[in-house]
Protein backbone atom coordinates (compact mmCIF):
# COMPACT_ATOMS: atom_id res chain seq x y z
CA UNK A 1 0.00 0.00 0.00
CA UNK A 2 1.11 3.45 -0.85
CA UNK A 3 1.07 6.12 1.85
CA UNK A 4 -0.58 9.42 0.93
CA UNK A 5 1.78 12.31 0.45
CA UNK A 6 1.45 14.80 3.35
CA UNK A 7 2.47 17.66 1.04
CA UNK A 8 -0.33 16.80 -1.40
CA UNK A 9 -2.88 16.79 1.42
CA UNK A 10 -1.63 20.17 2.64
CA UNK A 11 -1.77 21.61 -0.90
CA UNK A 12 -5.33 20.31 -1.32
CA UNK A 13 -6.35 21.79 2.04
CA UNK A 14 -4.81 25.18 1.21
CA UNK A 15 -6.38 25.18 -2.26
CA UNK A 16 -9.81 24.51 -0.75
CA UNK A 17 -9.25 27.28 1.81
CA UNK A 18 -8.27 29.68 -0.97
CA UNK A 19 -11.36 28.79 -3.02
CA UNK A 20 -13.64 29.33 0.00
CA UNK A 21 -11.96 32.65 0.75
CA UNK A 22 -12.40 33.77 -2.85
CA UNK A 23 -16.07 32.75 -2.80
CA UNK A 24 -16.60 34.56 0.52
CA UNK A 25 -14.95 37.68 -0.83
CA UNK A 26 -17.02 37.58 -4.03
CA UNK A 27 -20.22 37.20 -1.99
CA UNK A 28 -19.13 40.10 0.23
CA UNK A 29 -18.39 42.27 -2.82
CA UNK A 30 -21.81 41.52 -4.32
CA UNK A 31 -23.53 42.28 -1.00
CA UNK A 32 -21.73 45.63 -0.75
CA UNK A 33 -22.84 46.50 -4.32
CA UNK A 34 -26.46 45.64 -3.46
CA UNK A 35 -26.27 47.77 -0.32
CA UNK A 36 -24.83 50.69 -2.28
CA UNK A 37 -27.61 50.46 -4.87
CA UNK A 38 -30.27 50.24 -2.14
CA UNK A 39 -28.78 53.28 -0.42
CA UNK A 40 -28.78 55.26 -3.69
CA UNK A 41 -32.38 54.30 -4.37
CA UNK A 42 -33.42 55.18 -0.83
CA UNK A 43 -31.69 58.57 -1.08
CA UNK A 44 -33.36 59.35 -4.42
CA UNK A 45 -36.76 58.41 -3.01
CA UNK A 46 -36.24 60.58 0.08
CA UNK A 47 -35.26 63.50 -2.16
CA UNK A 48 -38.32 63.05 -4.36
CA UNK A 49 -40.57 63.00 -1.26
CA UNK A 50 -39.05 66.30 -0.13
CA UNK A 51 -39.67 67.85 -3.56
CA UNK A 52 -43.40 66.96 -3.68
CA UNK A 53 -44.59 70.01 -1.66
CA UNK A 54 -42.59 72.25 -4.01
CA UNK A 55 -44.21 70.55 -7.02
CA UNK A 56 -47.62 71.17 -5.43
CA UNK A 57 -46.79 74.87 -5.06
CA UNK A 58 -45.57 75.12 -8.65
CA UNK A 59 -48.70 73.33 -9.84
CA UNK A 60 -50.94 75.77 -7.95
CA UNK A 61 -49.00 78.75 -9.28
CA UNK A 62 -49.30 77.51 -12.88
CA UNK A 63 -53.04 76.97 -12.52
CA UNK A 64 -53.51 80.41 -10.92
CA UNK A 65 -51.40 82.44 -13.33
CA UNK A 66 -51.96 81.68 -17.01
CA UNK A 67 -48.69 83.39 -17.98
CA UNK A 68 -46.86 80.53 -16.22
CA UNK A 69 -48.45 77.83 -18.42
CA UNK A 70 -45.35 77.50 -20.66
CA UNK A 71 -43.60 76.27 -17.53
CA UNK A 72 -45.89 73.21 -17.54
CA UNK A 73 -44.06 71.53 -20.45
CA UNK A 74 -40.68 72.19 -18.89
CA UNK A 75 -41.88 70.80 -15.58
CA UNK A 76 -43.30 67.70 -17.28
CA UNK A 77 -39.96 67.03 -19.02
CA UNK A 78 -38.07 67.43 -15.76
CA UNK A 79 -40.44 65.10 -13.94
CA UNK A 80 -40.08 62.53 -16.72
CA UNK A 81 -36.29 62.66 -16.47
CA UNK A 82 -36.64 61.91 -12.74
CA UNK A 83 -38.97 58.94 -13.45
CA UNK A 84 -41.73 60.91 -11.76
CA UNK A 85 -45.16 61.19 -13.38
CA UNK A 86 -48.47 62.68 -12.35
CA UNK A 87 -51.37 60.34 -11.78
CA UNK A 88 -54.22 61.20 -14.13
CA UNK A 89 -56.92 62.50 -11.83
CA UNK A 90 -58.86 64.60 -14.30
CA UNK A 91 -62.57 65.16 -13.80
CA UNK A 92 -64.65 62.15 -14.81
CA UNK A 93 -61.85 59.60 -14.30
CA UNK A 94 -63.12 56.45 -12.60
CA UNK A 95 -62.18 56.33 -8.92
CA UNK A 96 -59.48 53.78 -8.04
CA UNK A 97 -58.55 53.53 -4.33
CA UNK A 98 -55.05 52.37 -5.29
CA UNK A 99 -54.41 55.69 -7.05
CA UNK A 100 -56.67 58.13 -5.26
CA UNK A 101 -57.41 59.21 -1.72
CA UNK A 102 -61.03 60.33 -1.46
CA UNK A 103 -61.52 63.13 1.07
CA UNK A 104 -65.09 63.97 0.10
CA UNK A 105 -67.80 61.90 -1.55
CA UNK A 106 -70.94 63.47 -3.02
CA UNK A 107 -74.02 61.86 -4.53
CA UNK A 108 -75.57 58.46 -4.11
CA UNK A 109 -75.10 56.65 -7.42
CA UNK A 110 -73.30 53.41 -8.13
CA UNK A 111 -70.36 54.66 -10.18
CA UNK A 112 -67.63 56.71 -8.49
CA UNK A 113 -65.74 59.27 -10.58
CA UNK A 114 -63.35 62.08 -9.80
CA UNK A 115 -65.14 65.41 -9.39
CA UNK A 116 -62.09 67.51 -8.47
CA UNK A 117 -58.39 67.05 -7.76
CA UNK A 118 -57.37 68.65 -4.48
CA UNK A 119 -53.74 67.53 -4.55
CA UNK A 120 -52.01 65.73 -7.44
CA UNK A 121 -50.65 62.25 -6.98
CA UNK A 122 -47.44 60.90 -8.43
CA UNK A 123 -45.89 57.71 -9.73
CA UNK A 124 -42.19 57.20 -9.07
CA UNK A 125 -40.53 54.61 -11.28
CA UNK A 126 -43.99 53.30 -12.26
CA UNK A 127 -45.16 52.78 -8.65
CA UNK A 128 -47.57 55.01 -6.74
CA UNK A 129 -45.46 57.39 -4.70
CA UNK A 130 -48.35 59.44 -3.39
CA UNK A 131 -52.02 58.93 -4.23
CA UNK A 132 -53.93 61.92 -5.57
CA UNK A 133 -56.22 63.59 -3.04
CA UNK A 134 -59.61 63.94 -4.74
CA UNK A 135 -63.26 64.79 -4.34
CA UNK A 136 -65.44 61.92 -5.58
CA UNK A 137 -68.88 62.12 -7.17
CA UNK A 138 -71.20 59.11 -7.23
CA UNK A 139 -73.31 59.01 -10.38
Amino acid sequence: MKKSDPNLAKITELTNDLQRTRADFENFRKQVEIQKENEKSSTRLATVYKVLPLLDDIDRAISSYSELEPLQKSLAKTLESLNLAKINSSEGTEFNPDLFEAVLVEGDGEKEVIAETLRPGYYYESEVLRPAMVKVKKI
